[in-house]
């Protein structure tokens, strides 16, 4: 056999390898599922935020003129506040995860024994053996460094700090793509139909939203539907209840 055949990755080697491309991936994944899940979240507020607004004012008057001023400025609201709400929302978040890189990278250089225990016991604790967590922990350390301890006991990335701007831009995007669609719809159609016709167009645009968000969340698909759709319903029948009671 030559000493090529016998030279390879061990299987500690190859542990080590498959803990670190499961995790990356893990982290990807989950990161992707949450911006899609705060899209969704966000067109179905923009659905039903500015439905509700829009079909409170057209009870109250057959005029186009009002509902067209509350509806765009029931959009232009629903959208900062989204925006403003994400960003101090995800700000927070990122503040944490770069308190926990920056504690971590000076505790490795302090105390790299401690940090090297406490990457091997988080091993131990996904199922991996004593002996096999020492050597996985051993080749992680040598090779990834910081990544290797924050993939595997944060489950965080550095290249993957939470960035609050695109958060508020994602989640002001999600709002107008939602709201955008009662307020055409309504400005849109016959004064004396207006209401009727909007209500269908938002029931169809929560149970879409309701379809993701079940299939996103892994949840009961007609659960989620009902839910969403009743919600958002019972909202465009109180509110036209008060805008028919002040008209």
């Amino acid at each position: 056999m030559s000493s090529a055949a016998r030279t390879g990755p061990g299987p500690e080697s190859v542990t080590s390898t498959a803990v670190d491309d499961a995790r990356s991936q893990s982290s990807q994944l989950a990161a992707r599922l949450n911006w899609l899940r705060a899209a969704v979240l966000g067109a179905n507020d923009g659905i039903v935020s500015v439905a509700a607004t829009v079909v409170g004012v057209a009870a109250a008057t057959t005029d186009v003129r009002p509902v067209l001023i509350a509806g765009v400025a029931a959009v232009i609201a629903g959208a900062l506040s989204m925006a403003v709400g994400e960003y101090v929302s995800v700000s927070s978040a990122s503040d944490s995860q770069r308190s926990i890189i920056d504690r971590l990278r000076g505790s490795l250089r302090q105390d790299p024994a401690r940090e090297h225990a406490a990457l091997r016991t988080a091993l131990q604790q996904q199922g991996l053996s004593a002996a096999t967590a020492e050597a996985v922990a051993t080749e992680l350390g040598q090779r990834s460094g910081l990544s290797a301890h924050l993939r595997t006991r944060w489950h965080l990335d550095v290249d993957e700090v939470l960035n609050p701007w695109h958060a508020a831009y994602a989640s002001a995007l999600a709002f107008l793509a939602g709201a955008l669609l009662p307020l055409l719809t309504i400005l849109l159609t016959p004064v004396d139909i207006r209401i009727p016709v909007t209500g269908v167009a938002v029931l169809i645009a929560l149970t879409i939203t309701g379809y993701v968000s079940a299939k996103l969340g892994e949840s009961s698909v007609p659960r989620s539907i009902l839910r969403i759709v009743l919600g958002g319903m019972a909202a465009l029948l109180l509110t036209g209840a008060v805008g028919s009671l002040l008209g």
